[in-house]
């Protein structure tokens, strides 16, 4: 199997890739905290049937932390894919990845061939009072222990948050998730630049005009059920899966399943 990875000084900013296989294009976009290692079970077997391309996201993994310039992770996408000489690709995205994806959709249609949401989040979706309330603190005290410096403690409490409990059921997964983690925690005491697209998506959902497959897991978290329900209502002709027994990281959680579900419906796209 063909393989490179690389740095590209793209759109301001410096983007780690990997790419493996050939065929049509598949982009795979990890979620808050994460890096390209989030799609260690996909990456491979995806690319005994496609060109897969995974990256960090810009101040993640080895990625380039943001400036004091604004800038849309669509944008660096685009010219991620751009840099490797890619017109077009499905584009498939896990929690904040997820978000990335239904935007870049919305942003770039002509480089859109299909989208897959994971456990998504959504821009402009009204979160409940609870997941705020948790996000909230989550935050606040992730800044502080990341500011602190206490890397190791941070990880712990990240890996104890709601979301993630149903992944620390599966042997050794905690130990993958901990292995994966080495988000700086840049976001959770600077100020982001990013730009969100004006009007968000939410709103904007009924324009995605491409074959759409939206995963979530079973015991993930209303607020995600929830977004996958719109998403579903609101997406033209957009299948919805609910993956058995596994929470919000489902790619990792039953990767035979969630390969299996993605790989059926990249076939009849």
């Amino acid at each position: 199997m063909q393989k490179q990875n690389g740095f590209a000084e793209v759109n301001g900013t410096c983007l780690y890739y990997e790419v493996a296989g050939s065929g049509h294009p598949m982009v795979l976009i990890h979620g808050m905290g994460g890096n390209t290692r989030t799609w260690d079970d996909q990456f491979e077997p995806f690319g005994e049937h496609y060109q897969v391309i995974r990256y960090d996201v810009r101040g993640f993994g080895k990625s380039a932390l943001p400036t004091s310039e604004s800038y849309a992770h669509t944008d660096d996408l685009k010219a991620l894919l751009e840099h490797l000489g890619i017109s077009h690709a499905y584009v498939l995205g896990l929690s904040m990845g997820g978000e990335i994806a239904i935007n870049f959709a919305l942003t770039y249609p002509e480089t859109t061939r299909a989208l897959v949401p994971v456990d998504s989040a959504l821009g402009g979706f009204q979160w409940s009072q609870e997941w705020t309330e948790q996000s909230d603190e989550l935050a606040r005290v992730l800044g502080s222990m990341y500011k602190e410096g206490r890397l190791q403690a941070a990880t712990e409490f990240w890996l104890n948050s709601p979301h993630l409990k149903p992944s620390l059921e599966k042997p050794g997964l905690k130990f993958r998730l901990v292995q994966n983690d080495d988000y700086s925690g840049w976001h959770s005491f600077n100020e982001d630049p990013v730009r969100n697209p004006d009007p968000p998506a939410a709103q904007r959902l009924d324009k995605i005009n491409v074959p759409t497959l939206i995963i979530v897991g079973e015991r993930d978290l209303p607020d995600f059920h929830a977004i996958a329900d719109t998403l579903q209502q609101e997406i033209p002709n957009a299948r919805k899966v609910v993956l058995p027994r596994v929470g919000h990281m489902s790619s990792m959680e039953d990767p035979d399943k969630f390969n299996e579900v993605v790989l059926s419906f990249l076939a009849d796209v």
